[in-house]
């Protein structure tokens, strides 16, 4: 199956390098020199990887064919495509890839139901489940073993002992996001914003934060 590890954002330098986020917690096996990936747009790839490094934090790539910063701009945005075995399953035991959480029943430990998980965000500091309500609303629940007790792909559900607040009316309803804007705040400077994180290839893992 075809899942997204990365998007690529802005050029950095003028040798063709660009900056990208990171969308899977594996990186040297997805985003190695020689990995050819598919793009979306499928018109823009497919890309192979030539180089890639870590710079002040962030991953910088250069693709075969692109040498220069102009060729490297016309990048931006697309998204990288690696096919993956839907068998497949991350070393450790904790971390799950991102379609094997997606669409999983959202209940509390009595068994009542929260909802469903309909995306994962893949943030530094943790990931969070996007739920989707009954009643069509959208609450965000952290992907941490205090909040998210347990994950069963047997019965395709995920158990969560929310604290107060998370899943009530106050809760923090989650706003769409456009990807398009996540570059907005990118510097090339070394003390830019980091802009690597895991993603739809998920290896999301439950953990303390």
């Amino acid at each position: 199956m075809q899942l997204v590890v990365a998007r690529i954002g802005r050029a950095h330098g003028i040798k063709g390098e660009v900056t990208v986020e990171v969308r899977t917690d594996e990186p040297e096996l997805r985003l190695g020199p020689g990995a050819v990936l598919a793009t979306e747009p499928a018109s823009t790839g497919p890309l192979t990887i030539e180089t890639g490094r870590v710079h002040s934090g962030r991953l910088l790539l250069r693709f075969a064919g692109v040498s220069d910063r102009t060729a490297a701009e016309a990048l931006r945005n697309t998204l990288l495509i690696a096919e993956v075995d839907p068998e497949d399953m991350p070393e450790d035991p904790d971390e799950y890839y991102d379609h094997q959480l997606m669409d999983l029943d959202v209940v509390l430990a009595d068994g009542t139901e929260v909802g469903r998980i309909t995306e994962i965000t893949h943030l530094p500091s943790q990931d969070l489940f996007i739920v989707e309500r009954p009643d069509g609303s959208e609450v965000m629940i952290p992907f941490v073993e205090e909040i998210v007790t347990e994950i069963d792909l047997v019965e395709q559900r995920a158990v969560i002992d929310p604290p107060p607040g998370l899943i009530d009316d106050n809760a923090v309803v989650a706003a769409p996001t456009d990807g398009a804007d996540a570059d907005s705040s990118e510097d090339d400077s070394p003390g830019g914003d980091d802009t690597a994180g895991d993603g739809p290839d998920g290896a999301a893992k439950g953990g303390s934060t």
